[in-house]
């Protein structure tokens, strides 16, 4: 069964739903999230399985998903965390931004994007069917790599990357 993607406007006020699928294939505007996890000044990466629909093979955050329909947003970071990750972790929303991508003639990423950081050095059980790849990165050397090699990144990393990056220079994370 399809999830149904929570749509929603400009100022993330719920406006329907629709099919994972067709809100991708539409662009349209919905909801989503993206958890990054930091641990002693490093933080956790993941290389996207190269066969997802978009943006395979690239490296992005810990986590990334949408809420479904009728989910709470802290809801479906949880569980994605579990099926993603294997693990769970307090996280925090820092922020949040929207973004438009395209990836073919009709694949889009229109999301409202909703950043979480936590901080976790528990074991991860990676889903191999979502992850390739997971590696702990220094900040300095992602920081680097992000300006040096942008196009190894996915799109909404390199918009998120920057807000967790100021977000951890005012915390205790």
């Amino acid at each position: 069964m399809e999830d149904l993607l929570i749509l929603v406007d400009s100022l993330d006020r719920p406006i329907g739903t629709a099919g994972k699928a067709d809100a991708h294939r539409k662009g349209l505007l919905h909801r989503a999230f993206s958890v990054f996890i930091v641990c002693d000044g490093k933080m956790l990466i993941q290389r996207r399985q190269k066969n997802k629909y978009h943006s395979g093979g690239l490296w992005a955050n810990a986590c990334c998903s949408h809420p479904r329909a009728g989910e709470s947003l802290q809801d479906a970071v949880t569980r994605r965390m579990q099926e993603e990750l294997g693990c769970a972790c307090p996280v925090s929303e820092i922020g949040h931004f929207v973004y438009r991508s395209q990836y073919a003639d009709q694949l889009f990423e229109y999301e409202y994007d909703h950043v979480f950081v936590g901080r976790c050095s528990g074991e991860f059980s990676p889903n191999p069917e979502e992850i390739a790849e997971l590696k702990w990165i220094t900040l300095d050397a992602l920081l680097l790599d992000l300006t040096q090699n942008p196009d190894l990144y996915s799109s909404w990393f390199l918009t998120a990357a920057p807000m967790v990056f100021e977000y951890l220079s005012h915390s205790q994370l």
